[in-house]
């Protein structure tokens, strides 16, 4: 009796000094039990920051995950990483997934950790690129086969009445992005990773457009149908750790900027700006779906996929888990 009111004691003082309470009440008091392991497959970027915060501050421990990140230098690295059994779990965009369900892959959406708005068109001044309509006939650089940059480029193009026979697209993953902008191997670049690296080496050199017109890109969590059914209780785990680290977020915003940051070894510049293109939130709503179904209607179009319907994208969302975890977080039919 005497070790539990020493204990409450502790933690009282912690939580009026706001020193340390968090990292003492996961790792030592919220979870007793063996640590379960999961691989999570990711492309390093600030969309997944919860995923950071939360290693960060020993949640996931807390919650008995022993997360092990395994990082790839693409999204779509990721998601074939993830069906080749490689990882449980990946992280990446919405887009990503979009082609594989098209091809009926084994692949279930979890949650979605970050909405987001970072991709812009990079142009260089130097290559006479000061309006959109400078584009035309231009080398322009974009991770193509399941990138997001390629959906993104193509909308951006038509709603300024330029098409994509009018540009030539170059496939670069994204490992290689800051190479091919700055030697001039390309003139101008589709992205939101590296951005802060392109600033430092080209500085007033570039110009700036977002290329996603006010429509929110979804960084989301997926898994194989089969690793779901088999491993209910450690995506609960990982889903109430995100949900954790996503009220730390909201109540310690300077800190989880600094902890994302330092992990990215971002300027302060970058970082002021970039954290205001991102929502944080663990969700799965309708928004998502309804944007799945227009890069669905893209990709068909442009002859992007053999097939000539919709997938039932409904059929990939596995929303049992956090309907347990968050249900209030769930509104998607």
């Amino acid at each position: 009796m005497k070790k539990i009111v020493a204990a409450i004691a502790v933690i009282a003082v912690l939580v009026l000094t706001g020193i340390g309470v968090w990292h003492f009440t996961s790792s030592q008091l919220a979870y007793s039990g063996m640590s379960e392991p999961i691989t999570i497959g990711e492309f390093p970027y600030e969309t997944s920051a919860l995923i950071y915060i939360a290693e960060d501050l020993d949640i996931f421990s807390g919650n008995g995950l022993n997360v092990i990140l395994r990082d790839y230098n693409s999204t779509p690295a990721a998601i074939s990483g993830l069906l080749n059994d490689d990882v449980d779990i990946s992280g990446s965009a919405e887009y990503t997934i979009v082609g594989d369900m098209f091809k009926k892959e084994n692949i279930s959406v979890i949650g979605c950790i970050d909405k987001f708005q970072t991709t812009y068109i990079i142009g260089r001044k130097d290559r006479g690129i000061v309006n959109v309509s400078d584009l035309k006939g231009k080398k322009i650089g974009v991770h193509r086969g399941g990138g997001i940059g390629e959906f993104y480029l193509g909308r951006f193009l038509d709603l300024h009445g330029i098409s994509m026979q009018d540009v030539t697209p170059v496939d670069i993953p994204p490992s290689q992005w800051v190479q091919a902008i700055t030697n001039g191997s390309v003139d101008a670049l589709v992205g939101g990773a590296y951005i802060d690296q392109i600033q430092k080496r080209l500085g007033s050199n570039i110009i700036l457009w977002p290329a996603q017109s006010n429509q929110s890109g979804y960084w989301v969590m997926s898994c194989r149908d089969g690793w779901a059914a088999s491993h209910p209780e450690q995506i609960n785990r990982l889903l109430k750790s995100l949900d954790q680290a996503e009220v730390y977020t909201i109540n310690h915003p300077d800190v989880a900027k600094a902890i994302v940051q330092k992990r990215m070894n971002y300027t302060d510049r970058y970082m002021t700006i970039a954290w205001l293109d991102h929502q944080f939130s663990l969700s799965l709503d309708q928004s998502l779906l309804i944007t799945m179904n227009d890069e669905g209607r893209w990709m068909i179009n442009n002859n992007l996929t053999n097939e000539k319907t919709l997938p039932y994208f409904r059929d990939y969302i596995y929303t049992k888990a956090l309907e347990k975890v968050k249900p209030e977080a769930v509104n998607i039919r």
